[in-house]
């Protein structure tokens, strides 16, 4: 008894009529050419005044577009972001490779084109990337390897051997080919590195390719739709108009079944104890599930096991504003 699941809107939930002593949400940031995440982190931080900032998934320099931020206790909900699916925008330069798969890199390899593949050929071509791949990423990349990220080895002279990993990409739709330009849109899982596909794909038409432009159009729930610049968040006080900007923790995780407490249960959750629920769980696995208090309030994050035990694995003090 007083337990129903439910699928509450983030976005309409009961806060506490004082703020807390710092802002806890989230932003979304159309990250612009030319900056790291971390630069627009520092950014932000600046502009909040506040240390605990941190991002959902970073781009590279030269791309633009989402770039999830959390903010102060919000920071605990970005591990359930950063392995989201992701869509890009991409320009691919038919014709020749670069070093680092981008327009920051040295020209590795051209190709003396006679005649560009036609549509057919790439539209071939591109089915054979859809599904789960094996990817090999850029050298130039931050993956780390005993510690230390790739790029700064390759920059140091060492050779290095990249390791690969599985990747799925679930779709890729040509949005224009104009040779030598080729703009894709791409669906994809976490961990894919878009310069490694366009260079394979560039491989494989024997062509070569490399990428002049990248846009991130969504990572899980967050869009380019909801998303503010860096200037527009300037003209803002964030430390006085937070929630005016910021998205509610639970906007990143609407995509987990949604469970409503009775007020005994809730104040059993609040102090870390597991409970008994009723929710569907995967044979042989768990459920991950957002947990509301009375009213919508979100509380956090749990999981259900087998036998419909609800155990606490992130847990937001009931004095929270979100």
């Amino acid at each position: 008894m007083g337990r129903r699941p439910i699928t509450p809107s983030p976005y309409l939930q009961e806060t506490n009529l004082s703020d807390p002593i710092e802002p806890v949400g989230l932003i979304v940031i159309d990250k612009p050419s030319g900056m790291t995440s971390h630069d627009v982190v520092a950014r932000v931080r600046r502009m909040l005044r506040m240390k605990r900032v941190g991002h959902g998934g970073a781009l590279d320099p030269f791309a633009t577009g989402v770039l999830p931020i959390a903010v102060g206790r919000a920071t605990r909900i970005l591990q359930y972001v950063q392995g989201s699916s992701k869509t890009y925008e991409v320009v691919a330069h038919l014709g020749e490779e670069t070093d680092s798969g981008d327009i920051d890199g040295v020209v590795v390899a051209s190709a003396d084109i006679e005649v560009w593949p036609g549509p057919d050929v790439v539209g071939t071509t591109l089915e054979r990337f859809v599904g789960e791949i094996e990817q090999v990423p850029p050298a130039l990349s931050a993956i780390k390897v005993h510690g230390v990220p790739l790029h700064r080895r390759v920059r140091a002279g060492e050779q290095v051997v990249v390791p690969s990993r599985r990747v799925s990409i679930y779709s890729i739709d040509v949005v224009q080919y104009v040779p030598p330009e080729l703009q894709l849109r791409v669906d994809c899982s976490s961990g894919t590195y878009i310069r490694a596909l366009v260079r394979d794909i560039g491989r494989v038409l024997g062509c070569y390719a490399y990428c002049t432009g990248l846009r991130r159009t969504r990572t899980g729930p967050f869009t380019i739709e909801q998303s503010w610049t860096l200037e527009r968040l300037a003209e803002h006080d964030l430390c006085a108009n937070w929630r005016q900007v910021m998205l509610p923790m639970d906007a990143a995780v609407l995509h987990l079944p949604a469970i409503e407490l009775g007020q005994a249960d809730a104040d059993r959750w609040y102090h870390g104890r597991s409970l008994s629920v009723s929710i569907h769980v995967p044979e042989g696995g768990i459920q991950r599930v957002r947990v509301y208090a009375p009213k919508g309030k979100f509380a956090g994050i749990g999981e259900v096991d087998l036998s419909g035990g609800l155990i606490p694995q992130f847990v937001i003090p009931a004095g929270d504003a979100w």
